[in-house]
């Protein structure tokens, strides 16, 4: 009975782990082959030109973890190699998972996108009385992009840090322009917390996280200790360089996560168990300005919907998000229409994982 008891333990453990990790595929055959050769050559290349200590990187395949693997290291002076489960400051991907937190409180009826910001946070200036929830999560609100009360080595409140920023001027008419803001997701956090009735890191994990299986996902901390951790680098005078680290946390950049955790979100998104395949679409849609124009932040996009930037990779749809923060770069790009979802984290302030991205997906193959 005993050797039975262990056998069954041992069972429901292993069945706990696989069911926590991101969907597999059982066979292969349906799915396009990946040279995973050709992109362990092309990550290793271009890490040396942009002298990248570490990277981890997730190839998605319509839910699918197909590929996941971590190159150099998560940690110089320790030696410690980087692996798909290191956990990096994710910087501004965490801009579409604050989205997608408000996009649940929207599904929840408890808000929604047309609501003024004057409607949920007390105080607001009569300048940001058109001001939506849309507009903050989309870029066109017109609110400058940093709060004067911002201090990367000082610990305040989201409401202190977004009042501030109500005496400054509009840069723009709301709604006429597109230009990037990271106080607006201060806001953002604040409506989640005020909305819910709880801090919105807490709001995530019930909603966001747990439903995802992301286990190692959390704020951003330089306090707590954080199992397999990378430390950051710069690139200067011919070598590696530590860099220090925000102490305050920003929910602009809100999120320590890994490759492993986004491709679990992303499977998560993918089978509709977030949020409904409409919000889905919502959010990759791009936004249009007052005029009727598609908003750009950039030349080569093709707009900026609600937490996701819209623009084209060799004549694929591109919907995606990077993040800078201290020594960290990162991507997180889907490609609907075909299925691909390429995730990636390096730990070095010169890295250009535009460009990192950009190359592995060349590789993938159109279904």
């Amino acid at each position: 009975m005993r050797i039975l008891h262990s056998i069954l333990v041992v069972a429901l453990a292993t069945a706990t782990a696989l069911s926590s990790m991101p969907a597999r595929a059982d066979s292969r055959a349906a799915s396009p082959p990946l040279d995973t050769a050709a992109i362990d050559q092309t990550v290793s290349r271009l890490m040396a030109e942009q002298n990248v200590p570490g990277l981890a990187l997730a190839v998605v395949y319509k839910g699918e973890l197909r590929y996941a693997k971590g190159y150099g290291k998560a940690n110089i002076e320790h030696d410690i190699t980087a692996t798909p489960d290191t956990v990096f400051a994710i910087a501004s991907v965490s801009k579409p998972l604050i989205a997608l937190g408000v996009a649940k409180l929207v599904e929840q009826g408890k808000l929604g996108w047309s609501d003024p910001i004057s409607k949920h946070l007390p105080g607001t200036p009569d300048t940001w009385r058109a001001v939506t929830l849309a507009h903050l999560a989309n870029h066109t609100s017109g609110i400058v992009r940093e709060s004067p009360a911002f201090e990367g080595d000082k610990i305040k409140s989201d409401f202190e840090v977004v009042a501030a920023a109500y005496p400054v001027p509009l840069a723009f008419p709301t709604g006429s322009k597109m230009q990037y803001c990271n106080v607006c997701y201060f806001a953002l956090a604040e409506v989640i917390t005020r909305t819910a009735g709880e801090p919105w890191p807490r709001f995530m994990e019930r909603e966001v996280f747990q439903p995802s299986g992301a286990k190692d996902t959390r704020p951003t901390s330089v306090r707590d200790l954080v199992p397999r951790r990378a430390a950051s680098y710069e690139w200067k005078d011919g070598k590696h360089h530590n860099v220090r680290e925000y102490v305050a946390l920003r929910p602009s950049g809100a999120f320590l996560s890994t490759v492993n955790d986004l491709a679990r979100i992303e499977a998560a998104l993918t089978a509709g168990r977030l949020v409904k395949p409409d919000a889905l679409k919502h959010a990759e849609t791009p936004a249009r300005l007052n005029d009727g124009s598609v908003g750009k932040m950039n030349p080569n996009s093709l707009g900026y919907g609600i937490g996701w930037e819209i623009s084209e990779q060799d004549g694929r749809r591109r919907v995606a998000h990077g993040g800078s923060l201290a020594g960290f770069r990162t991507m997180y790009a889907r490609y609907p229409d075909e299925g691909w979802a390429v995730i990636l984290l390096t730990n070095g302030g010169g890295a250009r994982p535009n460009a990192l991205e950009g190359a592995v997906t060349k590789l993938l193959p159109k279904p």
